[in-house]
């Protein structure tokens, strides 16, 4: 069993990226079925999307980066950041911190 975590940076202004919606969708037979929403915390992190440990399988997760540019004025080409991954249950814990910006988004698996 697994879990799930994310941190958002904004790396356009070099600071953790608050108040984002964020959302986990598990997909089976592909069809998406959301199982927890969150939204991250003045450290741009998000700690609570599982608090119980996942099976293995294909999971999305999301962020509403559209909304959170939006509230400060700023024009964005992404409207949600989407991460799309297969998670292996003997995995214990999976970090998927976003690098975000209004025309840009990355990720990584973290630790």
């Amino acid at each position: 069993m697994s879990t799930i975590t994310t941190h958002i940076l904004d790396t356009a202004l070099g600071q953790p990226a608050a108040g984002v919606a964020v959302w986990l969708a598990q997909i089976v037979d592909g069809q998406e079925q959301v199982i927890a929403r969150s939204e991250t915390n003045r450290d741009g992190r998000v700690t609570d999307l599982t608090p119980d440990p996942l099976p293995g399988g294909h999971y999305r997760l999301c962020a509403d980066i559209g909304g959170y540019f939006a509230r400060d004025g700023r024009a964005s080409l992404y409207l949600t950041a989407m991460l799309d991954v297969q998670i292996d249950a003997a995995q214990a814990h999976y970090h998927l911190p976003l690098l975000i910006a209004p025309y840009a988004y990355s990720t990584y698996r973290g630790s």
